[in-house]
């Protein structure tokens, strides 16, 4: 109801505007603009478990086709087709960059045919109106927030639907709010109720409802220096996830700089899903959500290169489920690694499920060396090399991740070469139960064209 109250009043303002300016409006639309991107994303994935080892891999060939309007009055519209096309695929698919989660909501295996098709979707259709300080926009659109996010470096990104309206303020403050009913996930041909994606089957015997909304607001502020952002999701009878950080940036010369930054993240279930998931026999195993996190980061960057190191820590509380519950693509801790990154508990009804750096009790820490190798006369090329440790009283073995990326970008073309080596990939059960991969490697080549 509150979603239609708002289209309605935004869309009654366009027609009033419209009486008095329909030939400014076809010129809007005829000078509208075109961008995109052309990918090709192949990956390789190897793991040795007791049970016995697999290989699986995919070629997949992809991309975006964005159209969107001149302004009129303040205002203009975008829509976006998005489309994953896989070809010369193995017996043994990885279909992480295909329709993995339209084979789990089918309630089937991760790398069954479901997930090997490939698929086109309009994943941007929105109008959006920016005038003075105020911005809004309403429909599907690819958001970046630090819970709920696009995860643009797989083939596709996630998207939302729904209405964001902001405003900046005196003193460099801003004030957003937002209403989301609907995510589609990167590997997904569909959108479903947000919550809904989240919890999946489970959803009304958590919830008390088939579907629910999330309802973000944000304040943040820039300075010359520093930054904060506060941002609290609101679920109704699911939970209330509140993130917070804070960023300070110091240039000390031309050659020299350094940032440092602080974030925490506390989650709570509320409402009939406090209730529920409380029950003996319910699926976290009779616990609440109470989930409490922070992270902390500096980096130093020196001419050509960039080091940095960060720690996190997850609290451990027996009493709850006290892993952080990710649904919507945002991998937000400053330990993330490119697999160590909970992105596959974004998939249809896997929210109550974490790994590695996520799960409740986990200390991280992780380093990471960047080096631009334009000084030395190869402009474009660059390497990133990052480790991790994440450590758990509830573990068997410390798990440990390297991570390698070789890198060459030239206006809209770039190519990267990826490198993963995990040991003791560990991961939890909705109920906290752990389990833990002794040996994954993973490998990936993704070159990507924008015009």
């Amino acid at each position: 109801m509150k979603k239609n109250i708002i289209f309605s009043v935004c869309a009654a303002a366009a027609l009033a505007t419209g009486i008095h300016a329909e030939s400014s409006l076809a010129e809007a639309v005829k000078n509208g603009k075109v961008n995109g991107n052309i990918k090709y994303y192949y990956i390789n994935t190897h793991k040795e478990k007791s049970s016995g080892n697999s290989t699986s891999f995919a070629n997949s060939i992809g991309g975006k086709l964005t159209y969107t309007t001149g302004k009129w009055e303040g205002l203009d519209a975008t829509v976006t087709f998005m489309t994953t096309q896989p070809f010369a695929l193995p017996n043994n698919v990885d279909t992480s960059i295909i329709g993995r989660d339209n084979a789990v909501k089918a309630g089937q295996a991760p790398g069954s045919v479901a997930g090997q098709k490939g698929f086109s979707v309009l994943g941007e259709a929105y109008l959006s109106y920016s005038r003075d300080n105020f911005s809004f926009w309403g429909g599907r659109k690819v958001i970046k927030t630090p819970l709920i996010n696009a995860k643009e470096v797989r083939m596709l990104p996630s998207a939302v639907k729904g209405a964001h309206a902001s405003m900046n303020l005196e003193g460099g403050f801003r004030v957003g709010l937002a209403y989301l009913d609907a995510f589609k996930h990167r590997t997904s041909s569909e959108f479903d109720n947000i919550v809904k994606h989240a919890l999946g089957d489970k959803t009304k015997e958590i919830t008390g409802n088939e579907s629910g909304v999330v309802v973000p607001v944000c304040l943040s502020w820039k300075g010359e220096k520093n930054a904060i952002k506060v941002i609290d999701y609101y679920s109704p009878d699911f939970m209330n996830s509140i993130y917070a950080d804070w960023n300070y940036r110091h240039k000390h010369s031309d050659e020299l700089s350094y940032a440092f930054a602080l974030q925490t993240i506390m989650q709570d279930s509320v409402g009939n899903a406090d209730d529920n998931l409380a029950k003996v026999g319910s699926v976290t195993g009779g616990k609440a959500i109470k989930t409490r996190a922070g992270a902390a980061k500096l980096t130093v960057n020196y001419t050509s290169m960039a080091l940095s190191a960060a720690y996190s820590k997850v609290l451990k509380d027996d009493g709850y489920h006290d892993s952080l519950v990710l649904p919507w693509d945002g991998t937000p801790l400053y330990t993330n690694m490119i697999t160590a990154n909970n992105l596959f508990l974004s998939n249809y009804g896997k929210a109550l499920g974490a790994d590695s750096a996520y799960i409740g009790g986990t200390d991280g820490i992780k380093i990471a060396y960047r080096q631009d190798f334009g000084a030395f006369g190869f402009s474009g090329y660059s390497m990133t090399l990052s480790s991790a440790w994440f450590d758990n009283d509830r573990f068997a073995k410390t798990q440990n991740d390297l991570n390698a990326v070789l890198a060459y970008a030239d206006e809209g073309f770039s190519i990267a070469l990826k490198g993963i080596w995990v040991r003791n990939s560990a991961g939890a059960e909705a109920d906290g139960t752990i389990s833990q991969t002794p040996i994954l490697h993973q490998y990936r080549i993704i070159a990507n064209y924008k015009f």
